[in-house]
């Protein structure tokens, strides 16, 4: 039977636990949806996810697993997929560990693809073998897991730039909530979930703050509850620097970064957000990659001094000095920022 009179395949994708690798699966989702178009895609994911999801026109169904960290959650499971048995043909797992592959096996999904690991051996039926030389890169991971074996082995993977939709009435509600005001905005994400290691300085982030609202600006640091104390830090007694930490849902996160002229941010799930929603990502990397996981849009700056002992991976510095962001200037970032005519438009 040829692809076009075949039915339209029903994909269950097992999701990621963080909020970046949940948008780069997004070019899975799209990869998936231009070689099977009218194929229906439902995703398996945590309940924070849900707005991020919501957000992308190819997901057309979330179903929800909320599960501690650490925690096994056999019921929770169990009672997932009873509700998902018969309604799909194909999985694929993203996640890597054993637990992440129960839903798909019990809801009795025939075809049941990830790659191999945490000996999966009885719950994969279509199991990869990963080459990090070839997939070089978690998104490149995700893509290929909706490829045939043969050609992603290859490397063949073309990746689909993530794309969140904006909603322009919850923009609008926002700005009047927060007290935003008319001036060009810059965006600030302090936080990473990862650890410190991948944290620039707050003094640095407060120093250009303070450039930037004297340039013209208006400064909005976005981030969750665990980002208050940073983004006080940032903002106290400085005139038109907001700390919207801990005020916003992650779905107003996606409307306010685009509704940034750029931002300045760590290697952080928000930086993905705002790579997806087009708006100028200058990407500040230490401990970690830029290869690995950079910001999937054109519209990006990469800032990253590569001193020998980075990237180390490591959640805290091992050498307890953090120079591969310390070193890294608010001089140097303000310049980047301040190009293409941007000082103009801000006075103007």
């Amino acid at each position: 039977m040829s692809q076009a009179s075949a039915p339209a395949p029903r994909f269950l994708v097992v999701g990621p636990s963080w909020v970046g690798d949940m948008v780069m699966a997004q070019s899975l989702f799209i990869t998936l949806k231009q070689r099977w178009p009218g194929c229906r895609i439902g995703v398996v994911a945590p309940g924070w996810s849900q707005p991020i999801l919501e957000r992308m026109n190819e997901v057309d169904e979330v179903a929800t697993l909320d599960v501690g960290h650490g925690e096994f959650g056999w019921g929770s499971r169990r009672t997932l997929a009873r509700s998902l048995r018969g309604r799909f043909d194909t999985a694929i797992v993203l996640p890597r560990s054993w637990k992440s592959a129960l839903v798909p096996l019990l809801a009795r999904i025939p075809r049941r693809i990830g790659f191999t690991g945490e000996q999966r051996y009885g719950l994969l039926n279509d199991r990869r073998e990963l080459d990090k030389t070839v997939l070089d890169q978690t998104v490149k991971r995700f893509v290929a897991l909706g490829l045939d074996a043969g050609e992603a082995q290859r490397g063949d993977v073309a990746i689909p730039r993530p794309h969140l939709r904006v909603d322009a009435d919850n923009l609008a509600a926002l700005r009047v909530r927060l007290g935003l005001s008319s001036r060009p905005a810059i965006g600030m994400m302090p936080g990473a979930e990862y650890g410190p290691a991948k944290q620039w300085p707050l003094p640095h982030f407060r120093e250009l703050a303070g450039r930037l609202a004297a340039e013209g600006f208006e400064v909005r640091v976005l981030g969750g509850p665990k980002d208050v104390e940073a983004g006080a830090a940032i903002a106290e007694g400085q005139a038109q620097v907001h700390n919207l930490c801990g005020q916003t849902r992650l779905a107003d996160a996606v409307d306010l970064l685009a509704d940034c002229r750029q931002v300045v941010t760590n290697d952080s799930g928000l930086m993905h957000v705002a790579a997806a929603v087009g708006t100028r990502v200058h990407a500040l990397y230490g401990s970690s990659s830029p290869a690995y996981t950079p910001p999937l849009t054109d519209r990006a700056e990469i800032h990253y001094l590569g001193l020998g002992c980075s990237p180390c991976f490591e959640r805290t510095c091992p050498l307890g000095h953090t120079n591969c962001l310390v070193q890294l200037s608010p001089q140097r970032v303000l310049a980047a920022l301040l190009g293409a005519g941007e000082a103009v438009i801000a006075r103007g």
